[in-house]
C-alpha cells in the first residue's frame, strides 16, 4: 500500500466544499480541516505509485477550489499500537 499526506490550501471560503469533493474520490481515505498554514490535510491510500501519481495529478489537482497542494509520500508508518507491541510493556 502506498500512502501520501496532501497539505491543501483552498480558495477563500471553499474549505467545506473542497473537503466534500475530496472524500468522494477513490483513494482519498480521510480529509481533515486544520489550523495553521494549510486549510485541509488529505490522507491518500492506494496500491501502487502509479495509482498515487494518477490520483494526485489527475484528480486532486483538478478539484474546483484547490488553490495549491504539497504532497508528502510516506515511507514508513508508525503508530502507538505498533510501538507498544515492539517494546512489550
Amino acid at each position: 500500500m502506498v500512502t501520501a499526506i496532501v497539505l491543501i490550501n483552498t480558495d477563500r471560503g471553499r474549505i467545506v466544499d473542497v473537503a466534500q469533493q475530496l472524500v468522494e474520490i477513490d483513494g482519498v481515505s480521510e480529509v481533515f480541516s486544520v489550523a495553521g498554514r494549510y486549510d485541509l490535510v488529505a490522507l491518500l491510500r492506494v496500491g501502487t505509485n502509479d495509482e498515487m501519481a494518477a490520483l494526485v495529478t489527475g484528480h486532486l489537482l483538478h478539484v474546483d477550489g484547490v488553490a495549491n497542494t504539497e504532497t508528502l509520500t510516506a515511507f514508513q508508518a508508525y503508530s502507538r499500537h505498533d510501538l507498544e507491541r515492539m517494546f512489550g510493556l
